[in-house]
């Protein structure tokens, strides 16, 4: 994959960095975020602000925005620069950190919906709510298996 740094982006870079997005809009993240998560993902290394405006076509404000938002989806982290405040941004490699964060979002549906149970009762808005939360409780442990064969897929063959 070619240096993306101070390049604005046409051809099979800008097609996987749109089918990307594409993919995550639909999950609410907002289009210069999917964007720029796409750009990360074909980054060789860390990328500064000024090459991600350069690369989507952005203004400085609004990569940093879409920077800040990834961050606190865990899909990107943030670097500093060695003797500058200039911070750098590139894809997060703790993919377990975002299904982490949507089990524990999940629980707490799964506890809410219970919650409402105790509200309205065995009726069957109550009965919906408890197969809600019984869903919601099965989905978290599928994560937990899928994370637990992940890890054991990425240990040595003699660990």
């Amino acid at each position: 994959m070619p240096n993306l740094s101070n390049k604005h982006l046409d051809g099979p870079e800008l097609h996987f960095i749109e089918g990307v997005a594409g993919l995550l809009l639909p999950w609410g993240v907002p289009p210069v975020a999917a964007r720029l998560y796409g750009y990360l993902l074909l980054s060789d290394q860390p990328a500064s602000l000024d090459e991600i405006t350069a690369g989507l076509g952005v203004s400085k404000s609004t990569a940093s925005v879409a920077a800040r938002l990834l961050e606190r989806y865990t899909l990107a982290r943030r670097h500093r620069e060695r003797g500058t405040k200039r911070a750098l941004y590139a894809v997060a490699d703790n993919y377990e950190a975002m299904i982490r964060q949507q089990n524990r979002l999940l629980d707490a549906l799964a506890d809410q919906m219970d919650a409402g149970f105790d509200v309205v009762g065995s009726n069957e808005a109550g009965v919906r709510l408890k197969q809600m939360a019984e869903f919601y409780r099965v989905m978290c442990s599928a994560m937990d298996d899928a994370l637990s064969r992940w890890k054991q897929m990425k240990r040595p063959p003699n660990a």
